[in-house]
């Protein structure tokens, strides 16, 4: 929730599904409470849209009231379900190929079902086309956790604490008789096997306190005061009341500042329109051409993207994310979010707006997804797609002629925004001229605060405010098609040659080159003192040197997970214990920290595919990148931080046969025509 506006609530529809309009709010909750994980912006109507029937376009609102439809009629839906998420099943690769303009297409959905009476929990793969369920299974807490988190469960979990008489006396012993404004904070609360908690769906909640409304609430934590919530039996299972550590008064809020004049307006124009073409969801722009999607879990995806008219990626998106905390206070201890598996990326996602978010010319995909209820409701502006300059693309001067050429690079963006609980992040992926492909992760909003001052495990950011030292782990899954679907991957360093008869003068030095090929010993760290990359080939295809056409991928490395290797958040989260992974591909494999990381015991997702072996040369293979901060708090992050980046580049290696941008314009040259009389290639 970092960067919310407090009081602001969610749209959770009721069950009579009454969509808002736009800009309308939804009824505040009882708590009075903002909530610890959620977006702070309103849903808008979803009557009226449109769908283009292509089988990787994402649900329209008409398929997902469908999808509830169907399991209404098979008597899967009662008072007390729950949708706590609706996800497209994409169509088997060769049916996506093999696809063609006004062929039928099946439209399938996973739905998970919450009883929130009993605490079942049901998968449910539903034929939206046909009309008719096809699979239906229960699961099992203890072997596959539990569903991600409804936004229902924050209110209810808030209403709880507050109204337990163990919490209310712990709030009058720090002199806190009015807790109208107080702000209950319910986390997932990881798993450690405890007989209290074992197989129940609970949250963990810290609690919070606000001088007024508009104040926000993570500068004051009230220190040493836990609370573990039963969201099915609906009561609260303990308080936790230790220390007595001074709550911060000092104020975060970060708005009101009187703004500087000396910044004078930029202004970004395309007199003549913009270069990308859209057609539903399909982009093409400078030899790209790709499929924009959207999910509740993942968000923005990314699908069947090639250049120059050949594959690239069968499909990219931000698979998972963990941010586990470093802090071995007990208030702290458990923290370790999965922002997509227990929260969902998408749901979180943001409305952008146009000179805030999004810069330049642009052209927006609105989001329609599923609420707590299974009813359709939308996101307007959840992805930013323009265009916009990146400096120099290529420059030489000629030092015999003088004669001097520069061309200047562009690049397409295409963007969106998720508020997860205190902190946002932004995924923007980029291509360039080039056929580069890039994903920058863009961490901010307002960083976790303890009461107390420095400690081994946190900095004082402000007076009596801590902030634990923690990690944000993302996980990239790059499905490659590097000019076809049977690829082999190669990890290259860079090697000294020791100083001897093929090295008289000890200078040389050249690359090693490894083929990883199976799946257990595919599992890699990046090695910036060897300028690692991973090189991903095509079996079938080869440039005019005779070399495989292939993709480069360029890590920008940071620690890998720093929990111990006996915790149980590495057993949660083993995806984050290496940089790369390189897997077979199989369409139940999906999330490298498995379908269910909400208070999953462990081991499943990557570790465990991985341990399968399978054989990776030539094969259709799938990369996992691991990267982002390890973040030490700063002064200068509160009381909101700016922007912390990470990410990495995907580049051609060989896949072309020369520079692609030798007959970029030369757009300088224009500025010196006479009006009228500019004949530069546009």
């Amino acid at each position: 929730m970092g960067a919310m506006v407090l009081g602001r609530r969610w749209a959770v529809l009721s069950a009579s599904a009454r969509p808002l309009t736009a800009g309308e709010r939804a009824p505040a909750s009882k708590s009075g409470t903002p909530h610890a994980k959620r977006s702070p912006r309103a849903r808008a109507n979803t009557r009226g849209m449109t769908h283009s029937p292509h089988p990787l376009d994402p649900f329209t609102a008409d398929e997902i009231a469908q999808v509830r439809d169907v399991l209404v009629r098979a008597g899967k839906v009662g008072e007390t379900t729950r949708f706590p998420s609706v996800l497209p099943v994409e169509p088997a690769k060769d049916a996506v190929r093999a696809h063609r303009s006004g062929d039928v297409v099946a439209r399938r959905a996973r739905a998970v079902l919450l009883d929130t009476a009993t605490g079942v929990a049901t998968e449910v793969v539903v034929n939206a086309t046909e009309g008719v369920v096809e699979s239906s299974r229960e699961l099992e807490p203890a072997k596959d956790g539990q569903p991600a988190i409804l936004f229902e469960e924050y209110d209810r979990s808030a209403e709880l604490v507050k109204a337990d008489p163990r919490w209310q006396a712990a709030m009058r012993r720090r002199g806190v008789e009015d807790w109208s404004l107080t702000f209950i904070g319910p986390l997932s609360p990881g798993f450690f096997d405890e007989p209290l908690l074992r197989e129940r769906r609970v949250l963990r909640a810290l609690t919070f306190l606000r001088d007024h409304v508009d104040d926000s609430p993570w500068a004051h934590p009230v220190e040493g005061l836990l609370c573990e919530v039963d969201l099915i039996a609906n009561e609260v299972l303990a308080v936790t009341d230790e220390g007595d550590v001074p709550t911060p008064v000092e104020h975060g809020n970060y708005t009101g500042e009187p703004a500087r004049t000396t910044l004078k307006p930029i202004s970004i124009t395309q007199p003549e329109g913009v270069s990308f073409t859209v057609e539903g969801h399909e982009v093409s722009w400078e030899g790209w051409k790709l499929r924009i999607g959207f999910n509740a879990r993942e968000g923005l995806t990314l699908h069947r993207i090639s250049f120059g008219g050949d594959p690239v990626l069968h499909r990219a998106s931000m698979a998972e994310m963990v941010v586990p905390y470093g802090d071995p206070a007990p208030w702290r201890n458990w923290i370790s979010y999965f922002d997509a598996g227990e929260y969902l990326l998408g749901k979180n996602a943001n409305s952008l707006r146009l000179g805030c978010d999004c810069l330049g010319v642009i052209h927006y995909f609105d989001a329609v997804l599923a609420d707590d209820h299974g009813h359709p409701v939308a996101i307007p502006q959840a992805i930013c797609m323009h265009e916009e300059d990146y400096g120099v693309q290529w420059k030489h001067t000629n030092i015999l002629t003088g004669a001097s050429d520069v061309r200047r690079s562009r690049r397409l963006v295409v963007s969106s925004f998720s508020t997860i609980g205190n902190y946002d992040y932004g995924f923007f992926w980029y291509f360039y001229l080039d056929g580069t492909i890039e994903l920058e992760a863009k961490a901010t909003g307002v960083v976790f605060c303890g009461a107390g001052g420095e400690n081994p495990y946190g900095s004082e950011i402000a007076p009596g405010l801590m902030a634990p030292v923690h990690q944000h782990l993302f996980c990239a899954r790059l499905d490659t098609e590097i000019a076809g679907p049977a690829n082999t991957v190669e990890e290259v360093d860079f090697v000294g040659v020791p100083t001897g008869p093929d090295n008289p003068r000890g200078n040389a030095f050249t690359t090693t080159t490894t083929v990883l090929d199976r799946e257990s010993t595919a599992s890699r760290l990046a090695d910036p003192l060897r300028g690692r990359t991973w090189v991903v080939s095509s079996s079938d295809e080869v440039n005019r040197v005779g070399k495989p056409r292939a993709y480069q991928l360029v890590p920008k490395p940071g620690p890998t997970l720093l929990a111990q290797p006996d915790s149980t958040i590495a057993a949660r989260a083993g995806f984050a214990s290496r940089h790369l992974w390189v897997t077979r591909f199989h369409e139940d494999e999906r999330y490298p920290a498995g379908e269910y990381p909400d208070q999953h015991p462990g081991g499943a997702g990557l570790p465990a595919w991985a341990a399968q072996d399978r054989p990776l040369v030539d094969e259709d293979v799938v990369l996992w990148h691991v990267f982002g901060p390890t973040h030490l708090p700063r002064p200068e992050d509160w009381p909101v931080m700016p922007v912390d980046y990470s990410g990495f580049m995907f580049k051609p290696l060989g896949f072309l046969d020369r520079n692609p941008t030798l007959d970029l314009p030369d757009f300088a040259a224009c500025s010196h025509c006479p009006p009228g009389q500019c004949h530069c290639a546009h």
